[in-house]
């Protein structure tokens, strides 16, 4: 950068592009709070978009605010920062998850890990969510290896699922959707999240038009935001027989390990981006304690998991909203 002050205008872009990424029903609970003396920017939960039904351990909203925070990150290299990064650095308040110094080197070389970081930048205002039918081309083996190598340099691992293993993980998605359209107050919950763009011009949740179409077989991954309710003009087409499916799983479960999470999943899908893979996640079983523990794999699967993605080819998804800046970003002296 050409000036040695961080101004106001690259400080916004900065959180613009940490606000791109994707969280539990585009809650994005998240707040900013940026320190001019300490040219620091910290990461705080928004403990008010929580959602107590179906993330009780705020482990899901954990893994936004980590997404969010690899944004920055990547933000931040493309910009020549540097990113002195402390997960959760206030034990006294969980609150905090993370806080982010930000230096100004305008001659230095690039490092190397920053440069890869600067990379995926053009990939975060391109990369949606994709509730709709993926073609049946396989991801070729060179492409998912870098989704496990970006995994696993945010201390990950991202591992794609085999028959009979996929099938299983399969069937605990349709019984956790199941499950989920059983349980009233879930089903609120959801319902509390999904905008009508009829009536509302929305900044948060899933809008109508990001549903995507119902599978004509029932066989859909991804969650349905309709519910038991039925949305007016909705196609129903026939998805993919045999998704492609991975696992995002951390070797602990604490809300560190939910940061890190959240730091590969965003990491996977900007580089899924860049390749023109497309993404959607299978969140279902991993919200039920009782179906989420055998999400793993049985002879090779370890630690916990975090995530399911869908991945494929096929339509790239809808925008969704966003929070404007000034309801996640404070200045401080």
């Amino acid at each position: 950068m050409p000036s040695q002050t961080l101004d106001d205008a690259t400080l916004a872009g900065l959180v613009a592009d940490a606000t791109a990424a994707p969280s539990m029903h585009n809650a994005q609970p998240w707040q900013f709070r940026y320190t001019r003396a300490g040219r620091t920017l910290t990461l705080v939960a928004d403990l008010d978009r929580a959602m107590p039904e179906a993330d009780p351990a705020t482990r899901a909203l954990h893994v936004g605010c980590g997404a969010a925070l690899l944004n920055l990150r990547v933000s931040a290299a493309h910009h020549g920062l540097d990113a002195v990064t402390a997960l959760l650095p206030e034990p006294s308040d969980p609150a905090v998850l993370a806080a982010v110094r930000l230096g100004v080197r305008p001659d230095a070389p690039r490092e190397p890990a920053d440069e890869a970081l600067a990379t995926l930048h053009p990939a975060i205002r391109d990369r949606h969510t994709s509730r709709y039918p993926f073609d049946e081309q396989a991801i070729p083996e060179d492409i998912r290896a870098r989704f496990a190598d970006a995994a696993r340099i945010e201390g990950a691992d991202f591992a794609f699922l085999a028959p009979p293993h996929l099938q299983t993980v399969l069937e605990l998605i349709r019984d956790a959707e199941g499950y989920n359209r059983g349980d009233p107050a879930r089903e609120a919950e959801q319902e509390h999240w999904t905008r009508d763009t009829k009536t509302e011009a929305p900044v948060d949740g899933i809008p109508d038009y990001a549903f995507g179409p119902r599978d004509a077989s029932e066989r859909a991954t991804t969650r349905d935001f309709a519910g038991t309710g039925v949305l007016p003009g909705r196609a129903h087409v026939r998805f993919e027989k045999e998704p492609q499916l991975a696992l995002l799983s951390t070797p602990g479960d604490h809300p560190m390990d939910w940061l890190n999470a959240g730091q590969a999943l965003e990491r996977v899908l900007l580089t899924a981006t860049l390749h023109h893979v497309s993404t959607s996640f299978a969140t279902q079983p991993i919200e039920w304690p009782d179906l989420r523990w055998l999400l793993r794999d049985p002879v090779f699967g370890t630690g916990h998991a975090q995530m399911i993605v869908r991945l494929g080819y096929g339509p790239t998804g809808p925008h969704t909203p966003r929070r404007p800046l000034d309801q996640v970003l404070t200045i401080e002296p």
